[in-house]
């Protein structure tokens, strides 16, 4: 399921008592394994929690969000104005809407900053257009550069242009804070072939950095991958030097997937940290048992098989409908008993965490609380019509 062989989760460290009496399928987030992995990333970026900027498209909780506070991350990546909401509310310093908002959509993100004068609100921009639509506020500016993922941003070679919305950024007194540099494209390729692609990259977007300086127009952040390209942007050396700050913004490794642990290095001991709680509800066949979690349950958008089930790494999960998961159990291998709990590590985990409004949060091997997944969905669409909409 990823570039590298997984590495060895025991299901025993998952299986949790008082489940009993839950209602499947339900989403598990391990408390223990999530501190672990949040240690580990800010020791991987120098002991300087202030280099990772997380996605909360990932995450979504608003406890997480307040776990990273406490461990000294307050900066945070969002792609929504109720991600940016949960941010603020929850502690951050400093939240970048990583996405090009226009309209109602850039109102409401003004309306949150103007609520939390203490939060560095910012977002993306890659035209004139888009910079007069920011005219007058206090809403920081990124330049979206496209290093090739051809999503979103300024073709990476286009230096005079990105230079010039810099300047013309300056000259409407809007507050210039960087470059978003998302290489999210090499997640196909071998760490090797990622991080020689990613550095090449790199050298490019140093060359911008160098003119924007040269046209005096300083930058204060640089903002680079997101956990395909992290080990990259950790090895690349013309990060470590540099004038700007440079943050890198993986979300997904607070939490894990079958993908994002076969991405990283195992040595750097990332583990899963939220899992798919699930019954066996059927046998309808001799090789197949399905389980109560369909696509509306653990994404399906990554391919098939969408999930690995934990302590039975040999059944291979089918194509799931709207609500089933049938499983294929090989022969000589013993099914999982009608009723039986199966844990299923998600190819995907950010769109399954955006399926749950709750989590069952797991310490110590129980269940010891339910949280409100805060920023699943969106907001009321006509949340700008509520008068005094609350922060």
């Amino acid at each position: 399921m990823g570039t590298n062989t997984l590495p060895v989760v025991g299901i025993k460290d998952y299986e949790t008592g008082r489940a009993e009496r839950v209602l499947t399928p339900a989403l598990l987030v391990y408390a223990d394994f999530v501190r672990q992995n949040i240690e580990t990333t800010i020791r991987l970026a120098g002991g300087d929690a202030k280099r990772w900027r997380p996605h909360l498209k990932t995450t979504k909780l608003a406890w997480i969000v307040r776990e990273l506070v406490g461990r000294g991350v307050g900066d945070f990546k969002c792609a929504n104005t109720l991600e940016l909401l949960t941010a603020a509310s929850n502690g951050a310093r400093d939240a970048l809407v990583a996405y090009p908002v226009a309209g109602a959509n850039a109102e409401r993100v003004r309306q949150i900053a103007g609520n939390f004068p203490a939060v560095a609100v910012s977002t993306l921009v890659e035209s004139p257009r888009a910079v007069a639509e920011w005219a007058g506020g206090n809403v920081g500016l990124f330049i979206d550069v496209n290093p090739g993922m051809n999503r979103t941003g300024i073709d990476q070679e286009r230096i005079a242009e990105i230079v010039e919305l810099g300047k013309l950024i300056r000259r409407a007194k809007i507050p210039f804070r960087g470059l978003h540099y998302y290489d999210g494209h090499l997640a196909s390729l071998s760490l090797d072939q990622r991080t020689s692609v990613a550095h090449r990259g790199y050298d490019q977007l140093m060359k911008l950095v160098a003119g924007l300086e040269a046209a005096s127009v300083p930058v204060e952040c640089v903002i680079t991958a997101g956990t395909p390209a992290f080990p990259s942007s950790l090895s690349y050396e013309g990060f470590r030097a540099a004038r700007f700050n440079h943050q890198v913004s993986p979300g997904t490794l607070v939490f894990n997937d079958t993908t994002s642990l076969g991405q990283l290095p195992p040595e750097w001991g990332y583990c899963p940290a939220a899992l798919v709680l699930s019954r066996v509800v059927s046998r309808p066949t001799a090789n197949i048992v399905t389980c109560d979690a369909g696509h509306k349950t653990v994404s399906a958008d990554a391919g098939i098989p969408n999930c690995l089930v934990l302590g039975h790494e040999n059944l291979r999960p089918l194509k799931p409908s709207e609500e089933h998961l049938p499983i294929e159990v090989p022969e000589g291998v013993e099914a999982p008993s009608l009723g039986e709990f199966l844990y299923l590590l998600p190819k995907h985990i950010c769109p399954t965490v955006n399926n749950f409004d709750h989590a069952l949060i797991v310490e110590q091997g129980k269940i010891t609380r339910l949280d409100r997944v805060a920023a699943r969905g969106r907001e009321n669409p006509l949340i700008l019509s509520v008068r005094n909409p609350s922060a």
